[in-house]
């Protein structure tokens, strides 16, 4: 039987922040937490049945594995919620659970910058799957399969049985208990790591040497996947960027400490009403720097026009921007600090926000603006 063990990546921002995640399927709800899929979990099925195939293995066996892999994902779900409802505990919401090939993500708001709460909500995850393998342990006889030889134990776990089946998902428990507590980011061992740093350390060198362990494990995961296995060059390349995104993170969170929305606003904007035509507005965006705009009629902020909407409307001139702006949009306000921000640019695909003073309009901030400071900041220490 083949075992697929999924790992809890642990990372918060995750669907948008290295990758975007199209083409999921909705599973249902727990505690509001939506649960979802993606469907190139479909290919980790046919690639598992081909691998059986291969060695002639028949239908039983087959379908018996692939029931293996769904009940193991179903346990790394309960396991994410392990994570999600701990946060929940903390004030922390956790937007959803996406299943992945290499396993499950939760997309937290944001990660507890105090280290007890990020110890806890992170041992909750392996804490359910220790629960499930001590439930297994009561039905399954796991002493007895030790006590063959090797030749007899290989044909006993061969035989697609409910005993094997059960063996083979305590196993995975197991597993999933001793990777994802590898002290090293992004794993939940990692974020217990730098949590335990943090009382000494603080978070930002915390998080820098829990990120140089992730990436070091990465590297040895990119040189097995060379020699044995392919998928762990995939799993590589997600533990590497997570730990670098989130060192990243820390340190431009850390930078921009002390200061506010004012200090990265951009004042002198284009305000456009809904009459205005998509060809005065290419007219204003090749005329100048500004590349999305904030849409105002009697006053009232209505919309938002960014450089996307103009571009997939360029062939239609006359098209007004009140039919094509985004009316979903979310605001700041000008005293607000910028780390607020800059969870929220992370949060939402759309980087661009309107700044009010008092409920007026008075600029706008994006990415663009955030960064430049950063960079700044920077280069002055």
């Amino acid at each position: 039987m083949t075992i697929v063990i999924g790992i809890d990546l642990g990372l918060e921002y995750l669907g948008e922040k290295l990758v975007v995640m199209k083409g999921v399927m909705r599973l249902g709800k727990v505690s509001g937490i939506k649960i979802e899929v993606h469907w190139t979990f479909i290919l980790l099925l046919l690639w598992v049945a081909f691998l059986e195939f291969q060695k002639g293995s028949g239908l039983n066996r087959i379908l018996l594995n692939e029931a293996l892999i769904v009940v193991l994902f179903f346990c790394v779900v309960l396991h994410e919620l392990g994570h999600a409802l701990i946060a929940k505990y903390f004030g922390v919401q956790t937007k959803n659970i996406l299943l992945l090939p290499i396993g499950g993500v939760a997309t937290l708001e944001k990660m507890p910058e105090k280290p007890a709460q990020e110890f806890w909500i992170a041992l909750a995850g392996p804490a359910v799957n220790i629960i499930i393998a001590i439930l297994l342990l009561l039905v399954v006889p796991v002493r007895s399969y030790f006590n063959f030889d090797a030749i007899v134990m290989e044909e006993l776990l061969y035989e697609p049985t409910l005993r094997n089946f059960l063996f083979y998902l305590f196993l995975a428990n197991a597993m999933l208990v001793v990777f994802n507590l590898i002290p090293a980011f992004p794993m939940d061992g990692g974020r217990v790591l730098r949590a335990l740093l943090s009382f000494n350390l603080g978070r930002v060198k915390a998080t820098e040497i829990a990120a140089s362990l992730g990436q070091g494990l990465a590297m040895i995961f990119f040189v097995l996947g060379l020699f044995f296995n392919p998928f762990l060059i995939l799993i590589a390349l997600f533990i590497f960027l997570a730990a670098y995104g989130e060192n990243q993170m820390v340190k431009q969170g850390d930078l921009l400490k002390g200061y506010s929305v004012q200090d990265a606003t951009m004042t002198n904007i284009t305000q456009l009403n809904t009459h205005s035509k998509v060809k005065e507005v290419i007219a204003i965006l090749l005329g100048g720097t500004e590349k999305d705009f904030v849409v105002v009629d009697n006053g009232k902020i209505v919309g938002i026009l960014t450089q996307k909407n103009i571009i997939e409307h360029a062939k239609a001139p006359e098209t007004l921007v009140g039919s094509i702006m985004q009316t979903k949009f979310s605001t700041v306000n000008l005293s607000e600090g910028l780390m607020k921000v800059l969870q929220l640019l992370e949060r939402e695909r759309n980087g661009f926000f309107p700044v009010l003073e008092q409920g007026k309009l008075v600029g706008v901030i994006d990415k663009t603006n955030i960064s430049e400071l950063i960079l700044l900041r920077t280069a002055a220490t």
